[in-house]
């Protein structure tokens, strides 16, 4: 039984005579007229064609190179066609089914599960006329199922509309790829710009109060270092890095007088003093209708406005509010008591202790290092909870580190 025929034209049911030796290109009967894109689709197109049988995979070659492709794999040895494929990566398999030592319905099976190869388009060009056997390899991933002998009337579309599949296939994939990408890139471009725009407000506060230097990022580090070690994700402890360095932002609303006053305050002062944690959470939460000067212009102003503010700037809010809370009850602005501080501003509370008492302020010198760790300890459980001084301590190696590295 022939593999290819046509019935339009009884020389094609005789391979022998379809190619004589120096034949060239074969005029096939009712073919149909090719667009731009599909003439580029023929040149780039790589098929492989699967068969015992040279003679059979000569044929199927000879008729594709009449319809214009050009790319071709040839495999007799169905043993060798899943790492073939691999190597190669074809566009299209046209896949016999009856084959010694792996079959062609091993080859499906062997296809199945891995994305790289399940991503090629397979027509079975088989002599069984099973049903079931057809089934089964629609099932396993065949894209399409011709019985021989072949009509090229069926073999020509049945190619084309398969590569035309995979070519949009891989269009839509590189399209996804080429979007993750610019996702991955647009959020990275974001979070810097975050970083930088906490980085000034940070800093704004800093050249306030100018004799801290870099406690901020120092506090953002050793909150950072904690939270890891109480089991913050990657992220979580990045945002809390970020979020920790607007803890002292709202010292930009004290008075210079106040905030630059080498001497121990007094009491009205250090109840000035301790109003910079709701001045900072004011400055860090969105502007509500009534704030805003835009209430009354455009639309514009109006979308601006809209929506909440940013889980990272909500963050550095609940820090900049929560941070010189003690866990006894004793601290301020709310005077809250244990858990009811939100976990942040009980890591940041001790980080931010730390730094001031190994740090140089003009009313002290820096102490040293056994004694800023004396004073910790001695806040467990009464300024501090005894779960974040314990990071703290089991993490005191990295702690001194940064201390080293990034003191005034």
């Amino acid at each position: 039984m022939p593999l290819l025929s046509d019935n339009s034209n009884p020389a094609f049911n005789e391979p022998s005579l379809a190619f004589p030796k120096d034949q060239g290109a074969v005029t096939v009967p009712g073919q149909p007229l090719h667009s731009d894109s599909e003439e580029s689709m023929f040149d780039s197109a790589k098929i492989m064609i699967v068969d015992d049988e040279v003679f059979n995979t000569k044929i199927v070659r000879r008729f594709l190179q009449s319809a214009g492709y050009k790319n071709f794999i040839i495999e007799t040895d169905s043993r060798k066609v899943i790492d073939r494929c691999r190597v190669e990566k074809p566009d299209l398999v046209l896949l016999d089914i009856i084959m010694p030592e792996v079959s062609g319905m091993e080859i499906l099976r062997a296809r199945h599960g891995d994305p790289e190869l399940e991503r090629m388009g397979i027509i079975i060009l088989s002599a069984s006329g099973d049903t079931e056997v057809k089934r089964e390899a629609l099932d396993m991933g065949a894209t399409d199922f011709l019985n021989k002998p072949v009509d090229t009337n069926e073999l020509f579309p049945r190619v084309r509309n398969t590569l035309l599949m995979k070519s949009h296939q891989d269009r839509l994939e590189n399209y996804a790829e080429i979007l993750e990408q610019q996702v991955t890139e647009r959020t990275r471009e974001l979070r810097e710009s975050r970083e930088q725009i906490i980085h000034c407000l940070a800093r704004a506060a800093e050249f306030r109060d100018n004799d801290t230097g870099q406690h901020v990022i120092r506090v953002g580090m050793y909150s950072r270092i904690i939270s890891e070690e109480l089991g913050f994700s990657k992220d979580q402890s990045q945002d809390l890095e970020l979020a920790a360095q607007l803890h002292d932002v709202g010292k930009i609303g004290i008075p210079d007088a106040i905030l630059l006053n080498p001497k121990r305050l007094t009491a009205t002062e250090y109840e000035v003093m301790r109003g910079h944690c709701s001045i900072g959470k004011t400055i860090i939460d969105p502007l509500t209708e009534e704030d805003s000067i835009l209430n009354n212009h455009t639309v514009l102003g109006a979308n601006i406005l809209d929506g909440n503010s940013s889980p990272l700037l909500s963050l550095a809010s609940v820090i900049a509010q929560s941070h010189h809370e003690r866990y006894d009850g004793s601290g301020y602005p709310l005077g809250l008591k244990g858990k009811e501080i939100p976990i942040e501003g009980r890591i940041v509370a001790v980080a931010d202790v730390y730094d001031a008492l190994s740090s140089h302020r003009p009313y002290k010198q820096a102490f040293e290092e056994d004694r800023c760790f004396e004073l910790i300890l001695r806040g467990r459980g009464e300024h501090f909870d005894p779960e974040c001084v314990d990071a703290f301590f089991s993490r005191v190696t990295d702690i001194v580190k940064i201390t080293e590295e990034l003191g005034d």
